[in-house]
């Protein structure tokens, strides 16, 4: 059984379980939010002992020398001596510049950095209150166009990063970001592929940044966003959206509701989100696909997609893990 050293304790590590299920399990505080290797959040440094590779899956180069590992996926295969990487080597700070309601449970943060951050539209990055809260949001701004980073944040009852940004953020207030991950962006290259974006709720934030990158590139396939939400108020940038669409020939924005609502805007549908996109996109195979927001549409949508002839390696997910 291989032990864990942190800080001056030593942790006997269960066959199977990971660095942060052992240390939480013993009272540490790490910081976590996914545990599913996929936000980042629970980055560690290895001071001995090896670290599988596994633990290491997505990280930069860069890191990797330097013997960051996810605490959540990596399962010691021999002992080793661990610690809390220094803020400084992986966040910086950043400006409160902005905040917008843009519906009942959503506001827009704007935030400017000192730098120029090096990002892909779509990307999602770690934001940070302190060293031990912190929870990823996807950017919906677009680099070389936006000069600050932008985000949609749902606002979730008694949650804890989302009541502090509703309540007590302000402009001018001093947040912390982590640098950008995740492959679910735009790439040119085939200009006339027609593209397929799927999101839910705040899902949208990605890919508002993914089809004006798509766009701004000169794409000139079709692009079909689909925006799902419970009911008309969740749609919160229709108008924006439905303008647009109007300006681009080869944009076409499908909002969708579960309850509709009486006086509603006409372009709105009524329905189950995949069965509406199955039946307006029936052949997606030799489309790109970007598919955003609650884990269960998104899995459910990826399985569709596929089956109706999609190629995998053309089907891109963000899939937000509630914490």
């Amino acid at each position: 059984m291989a032990q864990l050293k942190y800080k001056d304790s030593i942790y006997p590590v269960t066959t199977g379980s990971s660095v942060l299920e052992t240390l939480l399990e013993h009272g540490q505080a790490i910081p976590n939010n996914c545990r599913a290797g996929a936000c980042h959040s629970c980055l560690m440094q290895a001071t001995s002992g090896n670290v599988p590779d596994a633990a290491q899956k997505g990280l930069k180069d860069s890191h990797k020398a330097r013997d960051f590992f996810l605490a959540c996926v990596c399962k010691p295969e021999e002992d080793m001596e661990v610690c809390l990487p220094d803020i400084e080597q992986l966040k910086f700070p950043a400006k409160v510049s902005q905040i917008t309601k843009l519906s009942n449970d959503v506001v827009e943060l704007k935030i400017k950095t000192q730098q120029p951050v090096d990002y892909f539209a779509g990307q999602f990055v770690t934001l940070w209150r302190d060293d031990e809260l912190g929870r990823n949001y996807s950017l919906a701004s677009l680099p070389g166009v936006d000069d600050e980073l932008i985000f949609h944040i749902r606002l979730i009852p008694n949650g804890q990063f989302t009541s502090w940004v509703a309540n007590e953020l302000k402009v001018g207030d001093e947040i912390f970001v982590q640098e950008p991950v995740g492959d679910c962006f735009y790439t040119q290259g085939n200009p006339e592929q027609n593209l397929l974006l799927i999101g839910t709720g705040t899902g949208l934030a990605p890919l508002f940044g993914i089809f004006r990158d798509a766009i701004q590139s000169g794409h000139s396939g079709e692009i079909h966003l689909f925006h799902g939400g419970l009911n008309p108020s969740g749609l919160y940038l229709h108008d924006m959206l439905s303008a647009f669409a109007e300006q681009h020939s080869n944009f076409y924005y499908h909002p969708c509701v579960l309850k509709a609502e009486e006086g509603m805007a006409k372009n709105i549908v009524e329905g189950d989100l995949s069965k509406i996109v199955s039946q307006l996109i029936d052949k997606p195979a030799g489309w790109k696909s970007y598919l955003c927001g609650d884990p269960e549409i998104v899995k459910k949508l990826r399985k569709q997609i596929f089956m109706a002839g999609s190629n995998m390696n053309d089907i891109y997910s963000d899939p937000f893990v509630y914490t």
